[in-house]
């Protein structure tokens, strides 16, 4: 199969443009692909291409993912997209939003069956709980079909019957003249509000919308080594279908807080740490606190403050691409070591350190600039000097 295209070169659209700039890029490239007025053979694909990327573009959700991910992260899921090129139907759903069904030969029955809405849960799990994984439970409201009537809206005993303005098809269809010839006008049945059928004796308990909302218990497994904005998707946990149709996924977006040491990049973890100037002039075996426990760490002598010590596998556990898979090692610790300077010192403290400044010196030597333009100033000081 052919390489996806990228979505904003579909559109002609830079990647930082405005939902308003989307609109107008797939007003104009609709009316000219569509197959009911271009009859070129690849017409038709390419409308489906238009409308797929608008589509992706249009929903701030999925155009995160896709920003992020690529075609990976809005195909089968990963945003919660479900194969766009072969459900024609989402494409004239797209298309009756901007020109209320104009060309209706194409269009799907609003009968057929429909996918039920994406949901989103935000939850907030610790650091801790980020780097080993956890099994959380989580309570979720969501609509329901209404098991009283079983989703007919109905209440039990009667049915509902078919809309004789529309005759059960949701839709009132008129014959228009255009400059580009005849089109038919297709619009929502104004008395059945597009269902179909009439309720006479709504449902008591849904009051004849066929649903109802319920709070419900689900088990949530966050793998080792999430972060911040990683989806987990529960897949037919979304809202109900209609007409038959798939219920529609959960998405449950992570929220990690900050801990009180640590901080994250990447794979990898960095701490900083005091230590005093003996121990940094002297040298020092000491425990080093990890995600894991307390760690051995040698302090050569003459540590200055700012040096970097590595300790590694004790970082964040690595996934592959698709986040679920088996964790492929670890990141490192990072342990950036400070120098604490005293401030109130014993009398003790004071004489030690007076003899031990007799024996340094008052001596200030300047320091060299560091860096690249220090070494090159260094090396041709002449040159920079003028």
């Amino acid at each position: 199969m052919a390489d996806k295209r990228d979505y904003y070169d579909v559109l002609g659209v830079s990647r930082g443009a405005t939902q308003d700039d989307l609109k107008k890029a797939y007003r104009r490239l609709a009316r000219q692909y569509h197959p009911d007025v271009n009859n070129d053979p690849s017409a038709g694909e390419r409308f489906k291409e238009i409308s797929e990327a608008y589509e992706i573009l249009s929903d701030d959700q999925k155009r995160s993912a896709y920003d992020r991910f690529g075609h990976a992260g809005v195909n089968n899921g990963g945003a919660g997209f479900s194969g766009f090129g072969s459900d024609f139907g989402s494409v004239a759903d797209i298309f009756e939003e901007f020109f209320g069904g104009a060309f209706g030969g194409r269009r799907r029955e609003r009968r057929g069956p429909r996918r039920g809405a994406d949901l989103r849960y935000d939850l907030t799990i610790s650091f801790e709980e980020a780097v080993f994984g956890v099994e959380r439970e989580i309570e979720v409201t969501r609509p329901e079909i209404c098991d009283l009537c079983n989703g007919s809206g109905a209440e039990p005993g009667t049915s509902p019957i078919t809309c004789p303005t529309c005759s059960g098809s949701g839709e009132v269809r008129r014959v228009q003249q255009s400059i580009l010839g005849s089109f038919v006008n297709v619009t929502t049945c104004p008395q059945c509000k597009g269902s179909g059928e009439i309720i006479s004796a709504p449902c008591t308990q849904c009051h004849g919308q066929k649903q109802v909302q319920r709070t419900v218990t689900k088990t949530v497994k966050v793998p080792p080594g999430v972060d911040n904005d990683t989806q987990i998707r529960l897949t037919g946990e979304g809202a109900p279908g209609v007409f038959g149709g798939p219920p529609g996924n959960l998405f449950v977006v992570l929220r990690v807080r900050k801990h009180e040491f640590y901080q994250r990049r990447g794979d990898d973890i960095w701490l900083d740490l005091q230590i005093n100037v003996a121990q940094a002039a002297l040298g020092d075996e000491i425990k080093v606190p990890t995600i894991d426990g307390a760690e051995e760490l040698a302090i050569p002598s003459g540590t200055q403050s700012g040096k970097v010590f590595r300790l590694r596998g004790k970082g964040v556990p690595r996934l592959d691409r698709s986040g679920r898979g088996s964790p492929m090692g670890r990141g490192d610790q990072h342990v950036v070591v400070q120098v604490a300077i005293p401030k109130n010192l014993t009398e003790k403290q004071q004489e030690l350190f007076g003899d031990l400044a007799l024996t340094l010196g008052k001596e200030v030597i300047p320091q060299r600039e560091k860096g690249i333009l220090g070494q090159l100033k260094n090396a041709f000081g002449d040159f920079f000097s003028g």
